[in-house]
């Protein structure tokens, strides 16, 4: 939220911090987003003995980019639910703002919509290993959250197989103040290191609002690029949020200047912090087969 991307790029070849991405994200007007983005930073039946035994979740793993994405113009991380099977087609998870069609406008929910897009699967150092395709965008919003999850073309199972990296676990429980966390930037190969400062019961920029959102401690400073990067808990290594937004310059509410408001309206901006979504809601919304159920027990994710 601080820079434009081109001016990010700059800044970290001055501080030895990393190199462009393979491909160039668009010029962005200011914060972590592509050009015009918000302040938001530029994610059936079986018997349960099978069941277990084909969802058994990856045991815990130092916190690295293995797992992560490079879009063009943002990051991202492939995902599984606690009770996805190694069969079932893998998902990307990103921010709403990130959609290659355009912001998904205040209440708009957008499910189902075919996509082709393709993103850059990193290993744990952050070298590109492959080309991973998406085959649709199973969901995306900006109302409520700030997320896109695009189902893939390959299963779990393939892209570990070939590659030899699994997908990253989202955890079903609401994260906790005081967690030490990393956000993990596939578009930058950059890892910024903090805690859960706390919750925001509103967060509101532009005409967007966003419930429940994670703030951090100022030294998950990020910037264009981060955006749609997985947060990780560091003793779990699970993801229990995704990046998306920071107030650039002290402004109220406006366009890269989210502010933070109460259960009763209370108005507070925090210049220089950062935010992002929490993400255990999206699990009860994901059942057999990673198929989409808006309807089921559980899921409070907005509906089309």
């Amino acid at each position: 939220m601080r820079k434009p991307l081109v001016a990010a790029f700059f800044a970290l070849v001055i501080a030895g911090a990393g190199v462009a991405p393979s491909v160039a994200a668009p010029a962005a007007t200011s914060g972590h987003a592509p050009a015009s983005a918000p302040a938001v930073q530029s994610s059936v039946a079986q018997s349960s003995t099978t069941r277990a035994a084909a969802t058994k979740a990856p045991a815990v793993r130092a916190v690295n980019y293995a797992g992560t994405v490079a879009l063009s113009n943002c990051s991202g991380s492939v995902i599984r639910m606690p009770g996805s099977a190694d069969g079932d087609p893998a998902l990307v998870l990103s921010n709403g703002h990130c959609l290659e069609t355009g912001f998904p406008d205040p209440g708009e929910v957008i499910v189902g919509q075919t996509s082709t897009r393709s993103f850059t699967l990193l290993n744990s150092a952050g070298t590109g290993v492959a080309t991973l395709r998406a085959s649709k965008v199973a969901y995306s919003t900006m109302t409520d959250t700030d997320i896109t999850i695009y189902q893939l073309t390959r299963t779990y199972a393939q892209i570990r197989s070939s590659y030899g990296i699994s997908a990253l676990t989202l955890s079903d429980t609401h994260p906790t103040a005081g967690t030490a966390v990393k956000v993990v930037s596939g578009y930058w190969k950059r890892t910024y290191s903090c805690n859960v400062d706390g919750f925001v019961y509103r967060l509101k920029e532009g005409g967007w609002t966003w419930k429940d959102s994670v703030r951090y401690t100022s030294a998950c400073n990020t910037i264009g690029g981060t955006s749609g990067s997985p947060v990780i808990d560091n003793a779990t290594g699970k993801v229990v949020a995704v990046n998306n937004t920071g107030n650039e310059d002290g402004q109220t509410c406006t366009v890269n200047n989210p502010c933070e408001v109460d259960a009763s309206g209370n108005v507070t901006v925090r210049q220089g912090i950062n935010y992002a979504e929490e993400t255990y809601q999206i699990v009860p919304c994901f059942g057999a087969g990673n198929k989409l159920d808006l309807n089921a027990t559980g899921c409070v994710l907005p509906k089309p």
